[in-house]
């Protein structure tokens, strides 16, 4: 059974998520069977996309939501939240 796994966080990272730490959160996501998507907004995009999470322009202190839905969303979901989450 696969469940859906949300959970809203506010973006620490100083850079937002843009050039290396956005390679980062998309190589992480990777490493998932889930479908993972990053909401900001009315925007969506697929996590696993680099183009998708640069396009989405997420900036420090941006709310966004992260949306899983697999058998290993819950993982996956605490993953990333740990690479948004973070004080650089």
């Amino acid at each position: 059974m696969s469940m859906i796994v949300e959970k809203k966080v506010i973006v620490q990272l100083e850079t937002g998520l843009h050039a290396r730490p956005a390679a980062e959160f998309v190589q992480e996501a990777g490493k998932y069977v889930s479908e993972i998507h990053i909401v900001k907004g009315s925007k969506e995009a697929n996590a696993k996309s680099i183009m998708g999470v640069m396009a989405m322009a997420v900036g420090k202190g941006t709310e966004i939501i992260l949306r899983a839905k697999g058998k290993d969303a819950e993982q996956a979901i605490e993953a990333l939240v740990a690479i948004v989450d973070r004080h650089e």
